[in-house]
């Protein structure tokens, strides 16, 4: 009988997709649903980059460099180096995605049964990655109490273990929106040293932080050989569909056995990097005016969300997401619910329930992760479906 691997089935459904068959199911009954699932940008891509395709005549589209076009790391180094964070042409590995990047970095530096740790609630793709590669998420719970900010030391140092390898950090957080301070990182970097361990970081929303300046781990003194830093064009440039990223570390050691695996899948695709490259050009004004967009949106989302009775939301300090927690026993429920069972003038909402963002059995059951990616009016019609639909909900809990 023909079998299904183990990794396949264990491998974890996508709590940001897995709920797509009701929504298409409930767009067929005509219902309008508002994506507050999915960190999908809205906002329109550089218009620069239109150029760099409409000009681009090289035929036949071939094969490019394992490790990513010349042109393209070099304009990256001078993007960062703008932002006051240096490194060398050789420390930039071009990737499919910042997705690729995370595997490779882990498949170089992690053996099965290898820990590392993570703050929860964390990016969901994480756990997912850990099945592929064969490592084990330790997780260290962030308190919604807290506003999601990184546990103690201390609690990190308890559940060091001879086989931790390493510590992710996702800075903005996805899915909590929260920004890590310079401090929280510099006490870190003193435990990444200390046990030398790897630290992973996620960077992908460092242009979107709203009241704090980001501060990069690439930047931590006397852990330089330690750091794996993961980048992205999809949220930088709302450009999710191009499938470019970065995997950028000063260890040659790491650069060098991802490049084996780089070699495998080929090349990074040829046209992305071009939209990519065009990309770099694009003037500090876009950022700005798409963090305000942003900050409005998360503004009038986060105090009117707040506003229904039971729900409890920190305001995020970065991204584009914010963790809820609602009255209701199970958000999963509730979001199927949504999509099977209510609509409110012929309009309901998709939400991502939390539980799939954390590695703890029994957290999140009440809390959904949502991103503020839509235009303020229709931000304000999904709040007032989320109101109108508590209200009635058959499992609300107070």
């Amino acid at each position: 009988m023909l079998q299904i691997s183990e990794k396949g089935k264990n491998a974890p459904s996508s709590p940001i997709r897995k709920l797509t068959p009701y929504a298409d199911a409930a767009t067929k009954r005509g219902i309008k649903i508002y994506h507050l699932n999915i960190g999908q940008p809205d906002i329109k891509s550089p218009e620069i980059i239109w150029d760099s395709l409409k000009n681009y005549d090289i035929s036949p589209i071939a094969y490019t460099d394992s490790k990513g076009n010349i042109s393209l790391r070099e304009k990256i180094c001078k993007r960062f180096a703008n932002d006051e964070i240096n490194f060398n042409l050789e420390d930039v590995l071009i990737t499919t995605g910042g997705s690729e990047a995370m595997m490779f970095a882990f498949m170089s530096t992690l053996n099965a049964g290898d820990e590392v740790i993570i703050p929860e609630p964390y990016y969901a793709n994480y756990t997912n990655y850990a099945v592929q590669v064969g490592f084990k998420i330790i997780p260290i719970t962030a308190k919604i109490e807290n506003g999601f900010a990184l546990p103690s030391m201390e609690e990190f140092e308890k559940i060091i273990t001879p086989k931790t390898k390493g510590i992710v950090i996702i800075n903005p957080n996805n899915p909590t929106g929260y920004l890590y301070t310079q401090e929280e990182l510099e006490q870190l970097s003193v435990i990444i040293k200390k046990h030398d361990l790897y630290l992973y970081a996620d960077e992908v929303y460092r242009y979107y932080c709203y009241g704090g300046k980001h501060f990069s781990v690439m930047n931590l003194k006397n852990i330089e050989q330690n750091v794996i830093l993961f980048d992205s064009m999809s949220k930088t440039y709302s450009e999710c569909g191009i499938r470019i990223g970065e995997l950028i570390s000063r260890n040659k050691n790491v650069i060098a056995s991802s490049l084996k695996f780089a070699m495998a899948r080929l090349c990074p695709p040829a046209l992305g990097q071009v939209v990519a490259e065009a990309s770099m050009d694009t003037k500090q004004e876009y950022f700005d005016g798409v963090r305000q967009e942003y900050m409005t949106r998360r503004d009038v989302f986060i105090s009117e969300l707040v506003k229904i009775p039971g729900v409890v939301c920190p305001m995020p300090k970065g991204a584009f997401y914010a963790i809820a927690k609602l009255p209701v026993k199970s958000s999963e429920d509730f979001a199927k619910w949504l999509l099977e069972d209510y609509n409110y003038n012929g309009e309901s909402v998709m939400v991502a329930p939390a539980s799939g963002f954390y590695a703890t059995e029994g957290m999140g059951l009440d809390e959904v992760r949502l991103a503020y990616v839509l235009k303020v009016e229709d931000l304000k019609k999904a709040v007032i479906i989320l109101r109108e639909a508590l209200k009635v909900y058959p499992g609300r809990t107070k």
